[in-house]
């Protein structure tokens, strides 16, 4: 054998052994674990749930979807910002994550995350019981103010958390206390429905969307959405503002992210894969179905994002009374 085929021989050889290092080498090798902060069958984990799936499609490895509840939220962001920053750890952020430190329940931050895409953005509203005795918003608006403090309960999220401040956003316009009606702490949307619809409680203030199963199987009516302008999915529920000229503006956004450090080449391989993810056929489809908001930013708009939220929140968190910090 020549010394040309011997160095032949061990290039080849030496490409061989290098090929899986650098197969392994690219994002994802392995699959990845989805962090949601909120309960199945809510809002937050459908959004996230529809995104992973259609990840799995453009990345090629399962992106598995792992409820982490508890704490008004604190649970799952904590540990999404506590996990190892190699890629295989990501999940979704919603707006509490610049509220609940406000409150003293935590010190992470929006500032903890690295922002990859935002995904959606939805308005609260305000639902019912079916049988309940209100038919419109100012009917149930003119109960509560003649009522002692108390009295009403209502839910929707975590105590502090974004659709708490809707309400009480809505209770101080009416020229009330952020605590003139009781705030029950839920682990996300879908178990505040099912409260509502049990006869626990009075009245939420979640999304539509999240309130949709219930309002489709005749279980809970919605009487007003907190938008500038009815939702185009849901054109027979009025807004707050021609109900009763109080104008709220306060939505939820929901963003995929990992923890802080996140290494280039992962954030290089998702981002562009997100865009994709929101500007495919089945994501529009479902999020129209759906009636959710459709609102895209990429990582850095995402985080720019947060960065405003958490100063406008904030300042309204601390004239409700909701802050600690």
């Amino acid at each position: 054998m020549t010394m040309i085929d011997r160095r032949s021989l061990l290039g080849a050889g030496a490409a061989l052994l290098a090929a899986p290092a650098l197969a392994q080498s690219r994002w994802p090798a392995r699959p990845v674990q989805m962090l949601c902060p909120w309960a199945a069958g809510g809002g937050t984990d459908a959004v996230l749930r529809i995104a992973a799936t259609l990840l799995e499609k453009e990345l090629g490895q399962p992106f598995n979807v792992v409820n982490r509840t508890g704490g008004s939220g604190v649970v799952g962001h904590a540990a999404l910002a506590a996990s190892p920053p190699d890629g295989y750890t990501l999940g979704i952020i919603t707006s509490e994550i610049c509220m609940l430190h406000w409150q003293g329940l935590t010190e992470v931050t929006y500032k903890n995350f690295t922002p990859l895409g935002q995904l959606n953005n939805d308005p609260p509203g305000i639902q019912v019981n079916a049988s309940s005795a209100y038919k419109d918003v100012k009917q149930l608006a003119d109960a509560i103010k003649a009522s002692q403090p108390g009295k009403f309960k209502a839910s929707g999220t975590g105590q502090g958390g974004i659709w708490h401040l809707a309400l009480a956003s809505w209770l101080g316009a009416m020229g009330l206390k952020a605590d003139h009606v009781r705030w029950v702490p839920s682990n996300g949307a879908a178990p505040a429905m099912q409260d509502l619809a049990a006869g626990g409680l009075d009245f939420t203030t979640c999304s539509v969307p999240e309130a949709r199963a219930m309002l489709d199987a005749g279980r809970a009516r919605s009487l007003a959405v907190m938008a500038p302008e009815r939702l185009s999915a849901f054109s027979n529920i009025p807004t707050l503002k021609e109900t009763m000229g109080i104008d709220i503006t306060a939505g939820a956004m929901r963003i995929i992210a990992g923890p802080s450090n996140l290494p280039a080449e992962v954030k290089a391989a998702i981002e562009p894969a997100l865009k994709k993810v929101f500007d495919s056929k089945e994501y529009q489809e479902f999020m129209n179905a759906r009636g959710f908001g459709l609102v895209y930013a990429d990582g850095a708009g995402a985080g720019r994002a947060l960065e405003a939220a958490d100063k406008s929140l904030g300042d309204a968190m601390k004239a409700a009374g909701l802050a600690k910090a």
